[in-house]
């Protein structure tokens, strides 16, 4: 049963900007912190940016602060991703999650995230 749904991914050149999007099909995820990570190839999984339940509280890798902004719209069920001045090294696939044990707080570990999409990937070129 599919609950998390990623799109918006794509390919684009270094500099530019795309906007993922993160769909709860199963609205369950409203009181939940959610957040958005990064695979490349070869590498572990990376935390990018998380944000609590009504998207008051937000935070961010150090390697996109600045340049990604993690937002969410509960009326839509769906989380986004803005991605601005993209890099070559931004290139991974890109996965939404919730921690659905934790209500109304925020979560900064990526262990505590129980459910996943199935990832949408991402291409920047130099």
């Amino acid at each position: 049963q599919v609950q998390l749904v990623e799109s918006g991914g794509g390919s684009v050149q270094a500099g530019g900007s795309l906007t993922l999007s993160c769909t709860d099909s199963g609205h369950r995820f409203a009181y939940n912190p959610m957040g958005w990570f990064r695979q490349a190839p070869g590498e572990e999984r990376k935390l990018v940016a998380t944000l609590n339940w009504d998207g008051g509280s937000t935070y961010y890798s150090d390697s996109v602060k600045g340049r990604f902004t993690i937002s969410r719209d509960n009326a839509k069920d769906t989380v986004y991703l803005r991605m601005n001045s993209l890099k070559p090294e931004d290139t991974a696939v890109y996965y939404c999650a919730a921690d659905t044990r934790t209500r109304y707080g925020m979560t900064y570990v990526a262990s505590e995230f129980d459910v996943w999409g199935q990832g949408t990937q991402v291409t920047v070129s130099s």
